[in-house]
C-alpha cells in the first residue's frame, strides 16, 4: 500500500509538474514538499502543521484531502505509537511519593495543554512580522536603504515579486531603492500554515 507521500508525488509525477512550481504556487517551501513525498515526518516541529500542509497540497493536486489526511493519520500513529507499559505499583509509594507523582502529572498535563494551545494559536494565525530598520522614514542622501525585519524562519518571504530568504533565526534583510517622493515597499510573508501577512511601510526621499 502507498504512503501519503508516494501518493502525492506520483500524482504530482503523473501530471508533470516540477517541484519548483508547487511551491511556488501554493507557497509550500520546497523543504517541506520534498518532506512529505519522501514521508520525512521529523522535519517538522509538530503534527499541525504537518496536516496544513497534507490538506493545502492534496487540493492542489485535486485529490481528496479528507482520504489523505485519513491515510496520513493512520501512518502517523504506527510510526508514533509509544507507549508506556511499565506502571509503578501504588502499593510500593510512600504517600509522600504518591503526592509528588501527583503533582509532576499535574504539571505535565499543564506543559502538554499549553504547547498544544500554542500550536494550535501558531497553525491558525498568520506570521507575525516586525520591521526592525529602518526606524526613520524621511532620507535625503541615500540611493537605496537596506530594510531589516523578523519573522518565521520557515516564512516565505517576497518583497515585490522577488524572494528574500530568512535566517535561521528568521531576520530578513533586502536593500531597497529609493525614488524622489514616497516609496512604498510592500512585504508579503507567507507561513508553513499558507496563512499570509502583508506589511506596507512607506519612506520618503527629499532633495
Amino acid at each position: 500500500m502507498l504512503s501519503v507521500g508516494e501518493i502525492l508525488k506520483k500524482e504530482r509525477l503523473r501530471l508533470q509538474i516540477p517541484l519548483e512550481q508547487v511551491e511556488k504556487e501554493t507557497r509550500i517551501r520546497l523543504k517541506f514538499i520534498e518532506a512529505i513525498e519522501n514521508n520525512q515526518w521529523k522535519t517538522f516541529s509538530s503534527h499541525i502543521y504537518i496536516t496544513g500542509i497534507i490538506k493545502t497540497y492534496s487540493n492542489y493536486l485535486q485529490l481528496n484531502s479528507d482520504k489523505m489526511l485519513a491515510f496520513f493519520r493512520r501512518e502517523y500513529e504506527k510510526i508514533d505509537d509509544v507507549r508506556f507499559k511499565r506502571r509503578i505499583s501504588s502499593r510500593y509509594l510512600t504517600p509522600q511519593t504518591k503526592q509528588v507523582v501527583k503533582i509532576v502529572t499535574i504539571i505535565l498535563v499543564l506543559i502538554f495543554v499549553g504547547y498544544f494551545t500554542l500550536q494550535v494559536r501558531n497553525y491558525l494565525l498568520p506570521p507575525n512580522v516586525i520591521i526592525i530598520a529602518p526606524t526613520q522614514n524621511v532620507f535625503y542622501r541615500e540611493d537605496k536603504i537596506k530594510v531589516l525585519g523578523k519573522t518565521e524562519k520557515e516564512a516565505l518571504i517576497m518583497v515585490h515579486g522577488e524572494r528574500v530568504y530568512p535566517n535561521l533565526e528568521g531576520e530578513f534583510e533586502f536593500q531597497y531603492p529609493l525614488k524622489l517622493g514616497n516609496n512604498e515597499v510592500k512585504i508579503e510573508v507567507t507561513g508553513a500554515n499558507g496563512k499570509k501577512t502583508i506589511v506596507t511601510k512607506s519612506y520618503i526621499k527629499k532633495q
